[in-house]
């Protein structure tokens, strides 16, 4: 056994942190788990998990529920793509795999939502492969350890982190070795002021030895993030609400939400028009209920809901009318379930 990976197995052994889906006797529960822990804390995850497993106690459960369950479950996790992805690939295992997630790597990466990240965690975590894997927090490891200086999130660096990950894996316990990477860098080496001083590593460490342990792993450049701001209206004729329901695809599809548009200019002044240009809705203003804000990956969003009176609706599938006391019923983004809360709060 490499000496890396037998001084890190031996902490491991001692420190592994308790995790619901660990040594889970379900390949699904580990499946699950790794598609909500992508770009999420353990800690969030856990309740969500729980929640996850109660509400859908496998493949087939998962399968057969509604795309509006399954959102609804998802709530609050965002990346609302992964609860989609996550959907489709369980009704492909029921019908090609009879309900059993496949041990096939090809076959496992065919899956939607599936790629060679998420492989290498099923397929030593589930299965007991001798695969390797690489997250967030192994690549950051495997970057300080080795004081690698190639951009890690380029095609290049990626190459070089994967090569150093199987070349020190351990055959017979890759699924330990995988989540002992995991725990140490959510630990020990972590993103800012790693706990150098207590890590199992340290005394093989070549960015420590270096004094370079801040400066890698070395990333792209972030860009700007753009902020574009929204009106949405909030219309409540007889106890119900009118949302509309976005598409499938794309940012937080299939999702609910009050109906809404970009503006340029004043919200206000623009709240009319541009609701008519981008729903076809024609409202009335009536007055503001503030402002809610949420910051995605890519960019960030400031929306002035107000309470309108409606004009005209088109006749869309897209719209309906929900009842308030319903609306916890119907999957929203963070920003949408702020504004029913308001709607509720004054109701």
């Amino acid at each position: 056994m490499p000496r890396l990976s037998a001084l890190l197995l031996a902490w491991y052994d001692l420190q592994k942190r308790t995790l619901p889906w660990r040594d889970h006797p379900d390949p699904y529960a580990v499946w699950v788990s790794e598609i909500m822990c992508q770009q999420t804390r353990v800690e969030t995850v856990i309740p969500y998990f729980e929640k996850w497993m109660k509400q859908f106690p496998s493949v087939k459960a998962l399968a057969s529920a509604s795309e509006q369950d399954v959102l609804n479950a998802w709530e609050g996790l965002g990346y609302y793509s992964r609860a989609r992805n996550l959907h489709k690939a369980a009704k492909v295992v029921v019908e090609k795999f009879g309900g059993k997630l496949p041990r096939d790597l090809d076959d496992l990466r065919s899956l939607p939502g599936i790629g060679r990240y998420t492989v290498g965690a099923i397929a030593s975590l589930a299965f007991k492969m001798d695969e390797p894997t690489l997250d967030g927090n192994i690549r950051r490891v495997f970057s300080r350890l080795f004081d690698v200086k190639e951009i890690a999130d380029s095609t290049a660096g990626e190459k070089t982190l994967w090569e150093l990950t199987a070349k020190n894996l351990p055959k017979g316990r890759a699924g330990d070795y995988n989540q002992a990477l995991m725990d140490l860098g959510a630990m020990v080496c972590l993103p800012k002021n790693p706990r150098c001083l207590i890590c199992p590593l340290m005394k093989i460490c070549k960015a420590r030895e270096a004094g370079t342990q801040e400066l890698r792993p070395v990333m792209k450049p972030k860009k700007q993030v753009p902020t574009y701001v929204h009106v949405a209206a909030v219309i409540v004729e007889r106890g119900r609400a009118l949302l509309s329901q976005r598409p499938a695809n794309g940012l937080l599809g299939g999702m609910w939400e009050f109906p809404n548009a970009r503006v340029d200019g004043d919200p206000a002044r623009e709240l009319v028009k541009a609701l008519r240009g981008a729903t076809r809705l024609k409202v009335q203003k009536k007055e503001p209920l503030g402002f809610v804000q949420h910051a995605y990956s890519h960019f960030r969003v400031i929306v002035y809901p107000f309470l309108c009176a409606k004009v005209e609706a088109p006749k869309d599938k897209k719209f309906k009318w929900v009842p308030l006391d319903e609306l916890d019923d119907y999957p929203m983004g963070k920003v949408d379930r702020q504004i029913a809360k308001k709607v509720v709060g004054q109701a």
